[in-house]
């Protein structure tokens, strides 16, 4: 019945196979409701000639997504065990978007006082959030103690921060401290923090270092939670659960030699990796719910409280930048369609193509999709550098003028990482959901006869104007360098 082996490691065929299915049906679904959103979206004006570049939200996946997350744990845990899914804000840090996944039941990891503030604007309670970050400074502190959020120590300086602040004031907070499993890294350094000199947590296989974590809990008897996170994209689920693992037994050596259950939450952090190379849905929650639960048992036993802390998995599916193509040209026979969306929106994708890749569909000028020859050609964005591509060399059906491409997979990250080069502004972003009784599809059923009808939008972001970009440059110390010296 699992999906791994626990001797081996291996897939179980049959069981892989339906959970890949389940990843494939939910990716077909999302296609179609993402072709409607785009026809609608260039009926309805939100994109075209004076707005060319808009992104889009699919509220209908997003619930989706974390009725997955929440049905694949619920599936090995204990009845009762206390589990928070809590969202990455990173990820995502839009106003709307926090407040749809908290109504879904989901928590906030935050990570600076901003991504504080937007969890407290969606009307997250304390006790549902949990700060993470290795700068903590002492007013950030403070105030998680304050509001009782929990919050997870970084390092024995941050710990000694807070063994003062803990004897000054009483909290609700629950308190504990992340390990660096140094379990290894995924194909993407950057983001695979379990490596031997990661910046995050104390690196548990350091000299000494295993001994000083568990004395600091002996310690502290306020010391109740154990954090660890291996990376996320790129990272293989195996290693994943072998940082959750080594965190695990960690937590059961703490609890041994204080002779009581002292640690009673695990934050095994999130991480499940997105596949940018088709629709589907892999891997799922599920698959990495079961992985867990056959390396580490004892994790899903009910002695243990549980945190999560996905981003990326929960939103990436769900979002589309849609540009409209401005000119259509060629450069040594190679077709260029020269649009609004680069690295304005998809910094990574621009700098770093071969981590980040995208999928890029083709509309034609009434917004559906189109067919015919594939022709191999690049789709720029607008930046002045020649880099500024959302693909490179991509046979996809010829994009010409008024037409429109639209970058796939970008509800995560792809909204956070404005990049501000040539002023260019943050497009707006739209939510969208079957228009109809009780969130049902208008007349026509699939979104109208024509299959374009049947589709609301709802401002999640407005785009910023020309006035907005000059007040973020200063323009209201115009006068600052010439005047002052």
């Amino acid at each position: 019945m699992a999906a791994y082996d626990t001797d081996t490691g291996d897939r179980d065929i049959t069981g892989g196979r339906a959970r890949a299915d389940a990843g494939e049906d939910m990716g077909a679904e999302g296609a179609l409701r993402r072709d409607r959103a785009v026809r609608a979206a260039v009926e309805q004006g939100l994109v075209g000639p004076d707005t060319p570049v808009v992104a889009l939200l699919d509220t209908v996946g997003i619930r989706a997504s974390v009725a997955a997350l929440r049905a694949a744990f619920d599936a090995v845990t204990a009845p009762g065990t206390p589990v928070l899914h809590a969202f990455a804000v990173k990820a995502t840090p839009l106003v709307s978007v926090l407040r749809l996944l908290h109504r879904e039941g989901v928590g906030m990891e935050v990570a600076s006082p901003g991504e504080l503030a937007l969890a407290r604007a969606a009307g997250v309670p304390s006790a549902r959030t949990v700060l993470d970050s290795p700068a903590k400074t002492p007013a950030e502190l403070r105030e998680a103690l304050a509001l009782g959020i929990a919050l997870n120590a970084d390092n024995p300086q941050e710990l000694a921060r807070l063994d003062a602040l803990m004897g000054s004031a009483p909290t609700l907070s629950p308190v504990g401290v992340r390990v660096n499993p140094q379990v290894g890294g995924g194909s993407i350094g950057a983001l695979s923090t379990a490596t031997a000199t990661s910046k995050f947590g104390v690196a548990l296989r350091d000299e000494g270092a295993r001994e000083w974590v568990v004395r600091a809990y002996l310690d502290r008897p306020w010391l109740t939670r154990l954090h660890t996170h291996s990376g996320s994209q790129g990272m293989p689920l195996e290693l994943m659960a072998r940082g959750v693992a080594e965190a695990y037994g960690l937590a059961e050596e703490i609890n041994a030699r204080a002779g009581r259950r002292q640690v009673d939450t695990l934050d095994i952090g999130g991480g499940l990796p997105v596949n940018f190379g088709s629709d589907a849905h892999t891997p799922t929650y599920e698959e990495y719910a079961r992985l867990l639960a056959s390396t580490v048992p004892g994790l899903f036993d009910g002695r243990y409280g549980l945190v999560t802390e996905f981003g990326r998995s929960l939103l990436a599916k769900h979002g589309t930048v849609l540009a409209r193509v401005e000119y259509a040209k060629s450069a040594g026979g190679r077709a260029i369609a020269v649009t609004h969306a680069g690295v304005q929106v998809a910094a990574r994708t621009v700098y770093a193509p071969q981590s980040w890749p995208l999928r890029v569909a083709a509309y034609d000028a009434g917004g559906r999709p189109k067919t015919g020859p594939e022709v191999v050609q690049d789709v720029a964005g607008p930046a002045c550098f020649a880099g500024d591509l959302l693909a490179e060399g991509r046979s996809m059906p010829l994009l010409e003028q008024g037409e429109y491409a639209a970058a796939l997979d970008t509800g995560a990250y792809y909204f956070a990482h404005h990049y501000g080069y040539n002023s260019l502004a943050r497009p707006g972003i739209y939510g969208f959901g079957p228009d109809g009784p009780d969130g049902q599809d208008g007349p026509g059923g699939q979104g109208g006869p024509d299959g374009s009808g049947g589709v609301r939008f709802a401002v999640v972001r407005t785009a910023q104007t020309s006035e907005e970009i000059v007040a973020e440059s200063g323009g209201a110390h115009a006068d600052a360098l010439t005047g002052a010296f």
